[in-house]
């Protein structure tokens, strides 16, 4: 293990001259625009060279599946709480929806209310059944009564979609970023985080994955509520002042406090609700946190911790968004020669950081952006090479008598390929509207996750047969549905306006119903043996999650 981590870290320095030769390349080739901002590779270099320091420490800790998966339990509420944050505060959070706000107003705090109203349904629907049931992942969970096999190939299909589809985001984000802040091109931004994201994950497992996305909530906050702080003091610290500017000098002046500039359909603004709120409950790198804890009190804690911690940088967002409209939005300097903002609206709150920061705390913000990617990446590819490793291999293929140093060789080569597949595809989709992947990584998590995690510990009827059609029309549904809605169908495919045969853009409202729906029929209408002895089992499966009795890390297999 030290002799490859030794390599590893040589390969990782020896990326820091190609990246920087990558840097001045690109300033004298495609990407003139981009200043080579110095400080902010400096603190990028610096927290990349911490944390792979932080990765050696983990590996050497890690030496079980418990601790690759899970390090060991290990870890406290506080603790966990603080990683979930990082994990869940996004590039999107922290770019998108500032630019939102910068771009549509108050409606731009649609998507803060509808990422943070999920965490109120975790706590007091699944953190403490899912620790009291599980042992690696929410599929430990799913197919603690029901047939192992068809429940974990369900549950393992689901993990890889979202985890595809939010890591093609996630490295499209994190190469549009870099280019315009490094002056990197683009590939050699998406190979850097693909690399980096293989050596957490590969080396030093959940630990590690932990650790990094402790320090990165951290100074995302820190950063972010240096910003806020910025913008009111320069207003007198009035909210009132700081709206009746923003007001003033936005383009549409007192319409941005005014509802539906963002979602004008009732039935998309419901839909996308949906999404947002149960989606997080069925992300199943969010939900493989809750087992790295010792307890179901600690998972209750986690969750307390993070919901606070997540509420409040979403407030902060909000601030940083109507603050860029006045200090940002009426500066030449960070306008083009059309007048539109340098790098889109996307880049607000970057540019919001160097009006109030200077270049200092333009290098801070940028280097903290680009570790808020590697944060949820490693979180991402932890969770894709567990379903493979955990849910496939060791459970389906090896009918649960794999070896532990197998099921890790399995999950280490896993990660390893998600890193490339991530690579690849973050090129191929590098001039694609990635909006929409967020939200379908989030319908399909409520369409096809959720359902069937829920019903599992709440419903005494569910059988292995609904489960497992249920679970597969939700996310059969939610793909098509976005495909042939306007996200897909016009913007994407350059159909004509108007011409998309789903007229919403968001499918949560119409498929997690029909996957409910389904996977509710399908079980009534199942009265096979295996049904009917599946469903005596739910009464101790109900004692355990409520109790946590049996509960010390093992589950029932």
């Amino acid at each position: 293990m030290n002799r490859w981590l030794k390599y590893a870290g040589y390969a990782a320095l020896a990326l820091a001259p190609v990246a920087a030769f990558a840097a001045g390349d690109a300033l004298q080739g495609e990407v003139k625009k981009a200043p080579l901002n110095i400080s902010a590779i400096v603190m990028f270099f610096a927290f990349v060279a911490f944390t792979l320091g932080i990765t050696y420490w983990a590996a050497r800790r890690t030496r079980s599946a418990s601790d690759f998966y899970t390090a060991g339990g290990g870890i406290t509420g506080f603790q966990n709480g603080l990683a979930i944050a990082g994990d869940y505060m996004s590039a999107a959070s922290f770019l998108g929806i500032s630019a939102m706000v910068f771009e549509k107003g108050y409606d731009g705090l649609i998507y803060s209310i509808g990422f943070l109203v999920g965490w109120p349904v975790i706590l007091f629907l699944v953190a403490e059944r899912l620790r009291n049931l599980g042992k690696f992942t929410f599929a430990d969970v799913a197919s603690y009564r029901l047939n192992q096999t068809h429940v974990r190939i369900l549950a393992a299909t689901g993990t890889l979609v979202v985890v595809a589809l939010y890591l093609i985001a996630q490295m499209v984000g994190a190469g549009k970023l870099i280019q315009l802040l490094f002056g990197m091109n683009y590939a050699s931004a998406v190979v850097l985080v693909g690399v980096l994201m293989v050596l957490y994950v590969m080396f030093g497992g959940m630990l590690a994955t932990t650790w990094v996305q402790i320090i990165k909530a951290v100074i995302l906050l820190s950063g972010a509520s240096f910003m806020a702080f910025m913008v009111l003091a320069s207003v007198g610290f009035s909210p009132e002042a700081m709206f009746s500017k923003a007001v003033e000098v936005h383009d549409k002046h007192a319409a941005i406090m005014e509802p539906g500039q963002l979602v004008s359909n009732p039935i998309d603004a419901v839909s996308l609700g949906l999404a947002l709120m149960f989606g997080t409950a069925g992300l199943p790198h969010i939900l493989m946190r809750f087992f790295t804890v010792s307890n179901a009190k600690e998972a209750r804690k986690s969750v307390f911790f993070a919901t606070g911690f997540i509420g409040y940088f979403y407030i902060l967002t909000f601030i940083i968004g109507f603050g860029a409209i006045f200090l940002v939005g009426t500066n030449p300097e960070f306008k083009d020669a059309a007048g539109k903002l340098i790098g889109g609206n996307n880049m607000a709150a970057v540019h919001l950081a160097k009006a109030v920061g200077g270049n200092l705390f333009l290098g801070f913000i940028s280097a903290v952006a680009f570790a808020t990617i590697l944060a949820v990446v490693a979180g991402l590819a932890l969770s894709g090479a567990s379903a493979v490793s955990h849910d496939l291999y060791a459970s389906v293929i090896k009918k649960g008598k794999a070896d532990e140093a197998a099921e890790m060789r399995v999950s280490k080569i896993t990660t390893l390929v998600l890193g490339v597949i991530a690579i690849v595809l973050g090129i191929i989709f590098e001039k694609q509207n990635i909006a929409f992947m967020v939200g379908l990584a989030f319908s399909i998590a409520a369409s096809a996750n959720f359902p069937v995690l829920f019903l599992s510990m709440f419903w005494k009827g569910l059988t292995t047969r609904g489960a497992v059609v249920g679970g597969f029309v939700g996310l059969f549904s939610a793909v098509l549905l976005i495909v042939l809605g306007p996200a897909v169908w016009v913007d994407v495919m350059g159909n004509a306006k108007g011409s998309a045969p789903f007229a919403y853009k968001n499918p949560a409202l119409f498929s997690m119903t029909l996957a409910f729906v389904t996977t509710w029929l399908v079980s009534v209408m199942d009265n096979s043996k295996q049904a009917q002895e599946e469903r005596k089992l739910f009464d101790a499966q109900f004692v355990r999650a409520m109790t946590g009795i049996g509960a010390a890390g093992a589950s029932k297999h």
